[in-house]
């Protein structure tokens, strides 16, 4: 029975809420309080005005209306006339991308002239400024030519040795022969590549498991590759993995007790990634009314993605514009038909296509504008995409047991999802990081 005591003691030491006075005996960590005006927690369907927030160590100990008493000698922080929510989550980040401004090079310079100890310090940068907008967990979907470098930041974040969210990364990403950059120079040149590049299942459930082995959360796999527009003026995408080779992936990924997100645009490769079993579909620009029926058959993720898609539009007259202006076009269309449909979307970014010096909450507001209601597109980036990362009721909620991971802004977000974009309070692992309104 002593043993098991030590035992629980110990475990409750690592999680942050037991600390060790002098005398060796196990003591409560100190108490924090915080007073949220309206509270939006991230599940219910409508806020709550006047609650309190009891956080003890780096979780939620209670949520309780303001009529709760509060031990004297407690920290409170008042933000009673403040939104509160649970810390944002974005799905689809590239932390080691720095926008891909065609008149710098485009998408090439990221590899061909940015060292890795360049390319790491940008990405120090995007973690820190992903913290400062509430944005606590990042689901980084490649390092595009960086290696295991994903993995590697998240490992100074949890030594604390820089600040960050969490990380859940998918490392190298995995497509085929002709599937991905870099693209264009003489054939007798062996470039590198953005992604790691196989033939044959064998290859791909190879690639997986040395994925796998270096650390990665998710697997990335690239279903379509370029696309264009044909003389219909229809959009066309190149398909890259055949069926048998994601599956290879996919049932070595989840033998591994992880998920497989797939870059899928529309057409053949976006069918393949649904036939091969994966877990999330990402961007999807076109999506049948059958391959929206097989997506909620098999509960598939959905990651629109939808900001990336109304930048740097080539000239209209233009066949690389024209295909910009399709794609924009379809999908609004699929998005809007995945709502009808009730799919399990979640919030994502693509910050890194988009510079990191932009606003990464503006994806709230074109979600609204398409027609998500402002409360799902929050729960999108909350409880929904938390759902998707297993760590239902861990992130992404305001509630008893949760990781106490608060952010805040002035005004409604319901109103105005454009107030998400102006994050003036956060609080990660129980620890405040900013504080621009709190008492």
């Amino acid at each position: 029975m002593r043993k098991r005591i030590l035992c629980a003691v110990a475990m409750l030491a690592m999680s942050g809420s037991v600390l060790f006075g002098q005398s060796g005996a196990p003591t409560a960590a100190p108490l924090t309080v915080i007073r949220a005006g309206m509270l939006i927690d991230g599940v219910s369907e409508a806020p709550r005005k006047n609650q309190l927030i009891f956080v003890r160590g780096e979780r939620i100990e209670k949520v309780a209306d303001d009529s709760a008493p509060i031990p004297a000698g407690t920290k409170v922080i008042d933000l009673s006339n403040a939104t509160v929510l649970p810390g944002l989550i974005d799905a689809h980040t590239h932390i080691f991308l720095w926008g891909e401004d065609p008149a710098k090079g485009g998408y090439d310079v990221n590899i061909l002239k940015a060292g890795i100890a360049l390319r790491a310090a940008r990405a120090t940068y995007a973690v820190r400024r992903a913290l400062e907008q509430g944005f606590v967990a990042l689901r980084d979907l490649e390092t595009e030519g960086a290696g295991y470098g994903d993995i590697e930041i998240k490992q100074a974040i949890e030594e604390g040795a820089i600040p960050g969210p969490r990380i859940f990364g998918a490392t190298r990403a995995i497509s085929t022969t002709g599937g991905y950059n870099l693209e264009g120079y003489a054939p007798e040149l062996e470039m590198p590549k953005g992604a790691q590049l196989v033939d044959g299942p064998v290859e791909a459930r190879k690639a997986a498991r040395q994925q796998l082995e270096h650390g990665a959360d998710w697997i990335k796999v690239y279903m379509t590759h370029r696309s264009w527009v044909d003389k219909q003026g229809n959009l066309v995408s190149q398909p890259t993995l055949t069926v048998e080779e994601l599956k290879a992936i996919v049932d070595e990924t989840h033998g591994w007790g992880k998920k497989v997100a797939c870059h899928a645009y529309n057409g053949i490769g976006l069918q393949r990634a649904l036939d091969g079993g994966c877990d999330s579909i990402e961007h999807g620009l076109e999506i049948t009314d059958a391959q929206i029926a097989q997506m909620q058959r098999q509960g598939t993720w959905y990651c629109p993605t939808l900001s990336p898609y109304y930048d740097d539009w080539a000239a209209a007259d233009t066949l690389e514009g024209k295909r910009d202006r399709a794609r924009a076009m379809v999908h609004e269309t699929s998005f809007r038909k995945a709502l009808k449909a009730h799919l399990k979307i979640v919030y994502g970014t693509d910050m890194g296509g988009i510079p990191w010096t932009e606003p990464m909450a503006q994806e709230f507001r074109r979600m609204v504008t398409l027609g998500m209601s402002p409360m799902d597109a929050i729960q999108s980036a909350t409880s929904r995409a938390a759902e998707m990362l297993d760590m239902k009721g861990e992130i992404g909620v305001i509630s008893a047991g949760a990781y106490a991971e608060v952010i805040a802004v002035s005004g409604d977000p319901l109103k105005d999802p454009g107030e998400l974009e102006h994050v003036r309070f956060v609080m990660h692992d129980g620890a405040v990081f900013k504080n621009e309104i709190a008492k």
